[in-house]
């Protein structure tokens, strides 16, 4: 499945086509109540997560596990791997990658929206998928991608593990003065975790991410920090995870 962008508001002058790779899906056990996309990091596929996420027991969600594209990435020295966008290093200084990103939102956004208009969509996604997953949220309460095109789906919940928040420096000042960006931001359900052992993705860029959100105007924003905890994930962060779905997105069935 490819996605073509376009970068610059309104030019057609560069385009640039990213083919993603395979969606494995993890269909709903009990009644379809709500589809979430979940976002794998870094060199990774849709498919391992897919293996942890059909597990989980949430019987009414919908998993939509997609593979990133292909691609040279800078923090590898330009060599190619699957990757939502293009990093050479995770800092809120770094420079963003916002046509890769773009990229990325439009086709989660695009495998939303297909689904009945009674189910409750979410992303979400570990280390670089989660840095997407907040990203989409962004756009989500703005009301478009970073190229000004209009973002189409609503979102119910966001999680981001072990990640952090792309674009973080113009986020205020692109929701500054809109007063349906703060409202869509202070009802919005986000849950940040991260491991405060991780070595790949500082737990700084993590609660700093937080805090830009928070700041922005993201109220309804859980944080959770986990001693000990590297770049991975634990039965008590997915527990967590199951939790918070449960609670904010309303699924019946009690989460045991």
């Amino acid at each position: 499945m490819s996605n073509t962008t376009t970068s610059g508001s309104g030019s057609r002058s560069t385009m640039k086509t990213f083919e993603f790779g395979r969606t494995h899906v993890v269909r709903p056990k009990g009644q379809h109540q709500a589809t979430i996309v979940w976002l794998h990091g870094l060199g990774d596929k849709g498919s391992s997560w897919s293996q942890l996420l059909e597990t989980l027991p949430l019987p009414n969600i919908k998993w939509i596990c997609p593979t990133a594209p292909t691609r040279p990435v800078a923090i590898f020295g330009g060599f190619p791997c699957t990757a939502w966008f293009d990093v050479g290093d995770i800092s809120e200084d770094g420079p963003d990658d916002l046509e890769g990103l773009d990229a990325s939102a439009a086709h989660v956004a695009n495998l939303l929206s297909t689904e009945p208009a009674d189910i409750k969509l979410g992303v979400g996604g570990f280390s670089m998928g989660a840095a997407t997953a907040l990203y989409s949220a962004t756009c989500r309460v703005i009301g478009q991608y970073g190229n000004g095109n209009l973002y189409p789906v609503n979102l119910n919940a966001v999680v981001g593990l072990s990640g952090w928040l792309p674009c973080a420096r113009t986020l205020r000042s692109r929701m500054e003065g809109s007063h349906e960006a703060a409202r869509h931001a202070a009802s919005l359900p986000v849950l940040v975790c991260h491991g405060l052992g991780d070595d790949v993705v500082a737990y700084k860029h993590g609660e700093k991410s937080a805090q830009t959100l928070n700041s922005a105007g993201f109220r309804n924003l859980t944080f959770k920090a986990y001693n000990g905890l590297g770049h991975y994930t634990v039965p008590e962060e997915t527990d967590e995870v199951c939790n918070w779905l449960t609670a904010r997105l309303r699924l019946e069935g009690s989460y045991s």
